[in-house]
């Protein structure tokens, strides 16, 4: 399932709008849903925290790159846990990694959700109102994962 489209934030607009939502969520602001991740650098083997939008359907938590294969996806593969962090609330979870054709039963409610935000950083135009197959296209390079907590947050 590894892909190799990545859009990197680029330019201080991008970069300073992570950052402002990170510091949003760290301090219990959740922008449009934000959330914080923390994974273990695969190579540095230290916290890296990044902003995220976990998408929560039938009870089951998930994260999606639109970026692509970003670093915190190639880190969450490697590490296999992570933290979602909002305020002071923090939860623990194991990752599994999503297969393409079940990708979009989950690209289409993230895309109707944060399609405003996120639409721009997939490889091809796609939307909620895309077809099966267009969504299909794509799911090879969007890595997906479900999050199963691995117990009771901290506060």
């Amino acid at each position: 399932m590894t892909t190799t489209h990545y859009a990197a934030p680029s330019g201080r607009m991008q970069r300073g709008f992570n950052d402002l939502v990170r510091w949003l969520s760290a301090r219990g602001i959740g922008l449009a849903g934000a959330r914080t991740l923390t994974v273990v650098g695969r190579k540095s083997g230290t916290p890296q925290t990044t902003p995220v939008n976990p998408l929560v359907i039938d009870g089951r938590t998930y994260l999606i790159s639109p970026r692509g294969n970003t670093q915190w996806s190639r880190n969450l593969r490697v590490a296999g846990v992570a933290t979602i962090g909002h305020g002071r609330r923090t939860d623990e979870f194991r990752a599994t990694e999503i297969a393409d054709d079940a990708k979009i039963a989950l690209l289409r409610p993230y895309l109707r959700r944060w399609g405003w935000e996120v639409a721009s950083y997939l490889p091809a135009k796609v939307s909620h109102t895309s077809t099966d197959a267009e969504l299909a296209a794509v799911a090879p390079a969007v890595p997906v994962f479900e999050l199963v907590s691995v117990g009771g947050g901290a506060r």
